[in-house]
């Protein structure tokens, strides 16, 4: 994926990478985050900073997989917020996710990191489901 998709972007185009963040009850169960471990081989292999902590996920929200893309929406309304210990003001942001089915989820994550002051937001996603 970073090697892919280097090109799609010019060079210097973000000044951070943030990965979609989960839930701290889904990340216990799961022990892992998918979007972390993809955002880390992105900006070490493109020189962009990662900040997994710049978006949380206060609100628990039950998995996407089995909802209507309305239902998906409706789930992930405010379901994301900007930590306030870090700053996006005026970065250029390039967001990570694993799947992209409904964009519920990174339009989500968009809308916040635009609100706490983001310049901008790019979304890079592994997969796209049909």
């Amino acid at each position: 994926m970073a090697e892919n998709c280097r090109g799609m972007f010019p060079a210097g185009s973000f000044d951070l990478i943030v990965p979609v963040p989960l839930h701290r009850k889904r990340l216990r169960w799961r022990g892992f985050n998918q979007s972390v471990v993809l955002a880390h081989e992105i900006g070490g292999d493109w020189g962009v900073p990662i900040d997994a902590f710049a978006l949380a996920r206060p609100r628990e929200t039950p998995p996407q997989t089995q909802l209507h893309e309305d239902e998906r929406r409706k789930n992930m309304r405010r379901a994301f917020a900007v930590n306030p210990r870090r700053s996006v003001e005026d970065k250029s942001i390039l967001l990570i996710d694993d799947v992209y089915t409904s964009g519920a989820t990174v339009d989500e994550c968009s809308r916040a990191l635009l609100r706490g002051g983001a310049s901008e937001v790019s979304v890079l996603t592994l997969a796209r489901t049909v």
